[in-house]
């Protein structure tokens, strides 16, 4: 029989305090709405979407996930008139499995085992038991342990109020059923809703409810404020280190990490403390990311070694290169194997070929390096004339002087060196030496006469 999800997600949630609806908030990277997206689809469940509040908002942040397929809510009035204004797209018949949009802690494996459980019933519940229910709605039941109803807190007696079972807002129903009795379920006063936990009241009187209790709590918590969404971040956040470190990826304190879900890292590669990995990152085999680095979409390949505090962001990194402490690659930094980038320096739409280094304090803009080539502290390619980029090239290996400014556009030929404190505006040939220098002037005996005259002149203006 086929099944589908129903996520709904047409509230506001105004606890958030926030101008963006709730199920947008982002969690690892990622809205909350998605992960119940994905960990249906995981459970081979087509995904089925019920938007309202900021409706536009949500198609444009889902609007590369294709195989979803949207119902609008116009005005909040509740869950069960949610189900109904997607009538209009769910099939006709089949099960559907409703569950909330906040609720990015649902595993696909609860929502299998909640569909293999259903059978022949009409209506399943998942439900969970704590100690502290609160406003939950309560799981009645008969003397024989059948579930009977939900009763909402606010519509419970002392008795039912007492009930530790709880409705965790996720349901599994057969369609062509839902769709006869829904259309007339009353409204609940005060607010005038329409509560799609009524359905399960209607199952029971034909023998065909059932609950399946949820052994992990946690996992079916919704996101109400900021503080549960930090606390859904953090255990998210657990499950994916766990799950690389069971790949075989080694942390110092996975605790500390930021990695976000669709960050990918080989087994045998290392993570420091406090690093962050975020978007479309890949991690190559046996390397090692350097204590609080932040790295964004980019690719790092196999045994990189990167040292603490460095920061990559839309760049490409070969086998074996060696990068920072406080390196910072940017946008459209390729380096080839065996490169070097170090303490301070910054690249950004600069090509490395192997074995070249950029070891201190520099910024390389706009170049291609060649093979070998050694780029001495302080060197600058100036890329910008105050109106456009000019590129720079730096032929296989050339050697660049410690404080050099290189006048893009220009270029340096192969086995060229610029000596030390050169700024050059034109093309060195290969094999040359280009020096800029103005004269070296030596006075002697000047110093102790500038020294005298500096005293005398300090002791005139305290006087």
């Amino acid at each position: 029989m086929e099944a589908i999800a129903l996520i709904l997600a047409a509230g506001r949630g105004t606890r958030m305090k926030s101008e963006m609806i709730k199920v947008l908030h982002p969690i690892l990277g990622t809205p909350m709405v998605m992960w119940p997206i994905k960990a249906a689809r995981e459970a081979g469940l087509s995904p089925f979407l019920v938007v309202g509040h900021q409706e536009d908002r949500v198609r444009a942040t889902l609007h590369q996930e294709s195989d979803i397929r949207f119902a609008t809510q116009a005005i909040p009035r509740g869950t069960g008139d949610a189900v109904l204004c997607a009538f209009g797209v769910l099939p006709q018949e089949g099960l559907v499995l409703v569950c909330c949009g906040d609720t990015p802690l649902l595993r696909a494996n609860t929502l299998a085992s909640l569909l293999d459980c259903h059978h022949g019933n009409l209506a399943t519940v998942l439900t969970a038991k704590i100690s502290s229910p609160a406003s939950y709605g309560r799981i009645v039941r008969n003397a024989q342990g059948e579930v009977q109803a939900i009763v909402e807190a606010s519509e419970a007696t002392a008795e039912q109020l007492a009930i530790t079972e709880i409705n965790t807002g996720c349901y599994v129903f057969d369609i062509a059923w839902l769709r006869q009795v829904l259309p007339s379920f009353s409204p609940h006063p005060p607010k005038n809703e329409i509560y799609l936990t009524d359905a399960i009241a209607l199952a029971a009187q034909e023998g065909k409810a059932q609950a399946v209790v949820l052994s992990d709590f946690e996992e079916c918590q919704g996101v109400n404020d900021r503080w549960a969404l930090a606390e859904a971040s953090r255990i998210l956040q657990e499950r994916v280190c766990r799950k690389l470190a069971l790949q075989g990826v080694g942390f110092e304190d996975p605790l500390s990490n930021t990695i976000e879900e669709g960050v990918e890292v080989a087994p045998e590669a290392y993570i420091e403390r406090g690093a962050i990995l975020r978007g479309n990152t890949q991690i190559g085999a046996h390397s090692r990311v350097g204590a609080y680095s932040v790295i964004t979409d980019s690719q790092i390949a196999n045994h990189v070694f990167i040292r603490p505090y460095t920061h990559i962001e839309h760049a490409q990194v070969g086998d074996n290169c060696r990068l920072g402490p406080y390196a910072r690659l940017r946008e459209g930094s390729v380096l080839s194997e065996r490169c070097h980038i170090g303490n301070f320096v910054e690249t950004k739409k600069s090509t490395f070929a192997k074995g070249s280094k950029a070891n201190h304090l520099s910024y390389v803009g706009d170049a291609s390096v060649g093979e070998r080539v050694n780029i001495g502290a302080g060197t600058i390619t100036c890329n910008y004339d105050g109106f456009q980029k000019h590129r720079t090239i730096i032929d296989e290996g050339a050697f660049i002087g410690s404080n050099s400014a290189l006048v893009a556009p220009v270029q340096i030929g192969s086995g060229a060196i610029v000596g030390a404190g050169s700024t050059i505006a034109k093309n060195v040939p290969s094999d040359s030496i280009a020096i800029v220098r103005s004269v070296q002037k030596n006075v002697e005996g000047a110093a102790p006469r500038f020294r005298a005259k500096c005293k005398a002149a300090k002791e005139k203006s305290q006087s």
